[in-house]
């Protein structure tokens, strides 16, 4: 506890002081002392220890002795804590969110100068301008909780912002949907067979029939293709490092690591594949047989998720077949399932989702012949 000392000033009169210590500074790590002095009696000395003793309790070290940073330094410090609690791909994703709509903005501000008008205006231009609007504004909300945490503000201005809400209509519902019908996948796939190689026409029959992800396909190898029990075990996946590499690691979740089964014609499709590989490989002096490479491997080694993003669209678009994302195909295998009759539980066992309300959104946009036949069943029951 500090000690309250008289002592004489210049004019010979008598005063008092104290010297506080602070603690250690978050920002600098280094210890923080400060003296008062100048009290013409005791009880004010007192009072005015006492009352720096609560300030620097309850807010932490005096701001006016503390360098306030800036948004962007105090992003730095937030982002080497979280990268550490997500993998690299999330990491990633996020800090090129971060460079593009936020740093821009908030960057260069002190971030006790950032107010709630300033964030709110921010927030307005984000819901504005992107479709995953709630994302981009945690982020910065987290950053100034992170200025909060560091003692560098007392309240977080992001806290009081009001995030506007998009009004849903029929045509929004459309454009989510992201899947193909039954009739609309064998034509795809027919085209595809028919002007495609043979690679792509397996990776969008395999993407279509089994529901894997995009990266799930990506990084599957032979010893993962069960072609005695007709099953494919999933249980890793390409994901983009921090430095926008691509690499293996363990899937999306716990429950994405799963093993399913394999219609016969995709199987086969699997083995005729294997063959053309065999072949082509023994060319460059290569035996498919041994080791244990990846299947869907471009030519140039690269990984073969990024190819399919390319290929695509254009390939639809050459074909004047309808618009669907790579994903989509995940979408398709599930809305087909549904309505083949497979039960929530079972899709989602099948589609490794981690969270069953995922399944259950994709439940709720089972295709348009779907819901026709419930309608019928129940006519049918009824009979009147």
């Amino acid at each position: 506890m500090a000690k309250i000392k008289k002592y004489t000033k210049k004019d010979g009169s008598k005063a008092y002081m104290f010297n506080l210590y602070l603690g250690t500074d978050p920002v600098t790590g280094k210890q923080r002392r400060t003296t008062r002095r100048g009290f013409r009696t005791m009880a004010e000395a007192k009072t005015a220890l006492s009352r720096l003793e609560l300030e620097v309790i309850e807010n932490g070290l005096p701001t006016s002795k503390r360098k306030i940073m800036t948004f962007e330094e105090v992003y730095k410090m937030w982002f080497e804590q979280y990268k550490t609690t997500v993998k690299e791909s999330s990491a990633y994703t996020q800090n090129n969110i971060i460079n593009v709509q936020i740093l821009p903005y908030f960057g260069s501000l002190r971030v006790d100068k950032i107010d709630t008008a300033f964030c709110q205006k921010q927030v307005n231009r984000i819901f504005k301008n992107l479709r995953n609007y709630n994302n981009v504004i945690n982020i910065a909300r987290q950053i100034l909780d992170y200025a909060k945490v560091m003692k560098q503000i007392k309240t977080n201005p992001m806290n009081d912002v009001i995030v506007p809400k998009k009004r849903k209509t029929l045509d929004d519902t459309d454009n989510q949907v992201n899947f193909y019908t039954k009739e609309q996948l064998k034509t795809f796939l027919e085209t595809l067979k028919e002007h495609a190689t043979y690679q792509m026409y397996v990776v969008f029959r395999v993407l279509a029939f089994t529901g894997m992800r995009k990266g799930e396909l990506a990084a599957l190898k032979w010893s993962d293709v069960d072609f005695k029990n007709g099953t494919i075990t999933i249980d890793k996946t390409v994901a983009i490092d921090s430095n926008g590499g691509l690499h293996i690691q363990a899937p999306k979740t716990h429950k994405s690591i799963r093993t399913i089964s394999v219609d016969d014609t995709t199987l086969n499709a699997f083995r005729t594949w294997k063959n053309e590989l065999r072949k082509e490989l023994f060319k460059q002096g290569q035996n498919i047989d041994k080791g244990d490479g990846f299947i869907f491997h471009r030519n140039n080694g690269n990984f073969i998720n990024k190819y399919i993003d390319q290929f695509l669209p254009s390939f639809l678009r050459k074909y004047d077949l309808p618009q669907i994302k790579p994903h989509g195909f995940r979408h398709t295998h599930a809305s087909l399932l549904f309505e083949s009759g497979a039960s929530i539980k079972e899709v989602q066992d099948r589609l490794g989702h981690e969270n069953i309300k995922t399944t259950m959104d994709i439940y709720t946009h089972v295709t348009k012949s779907a819901r026709e036949k419930t309608a019928e069943k129940f006519a049918k029951y009824i009979d009147f």
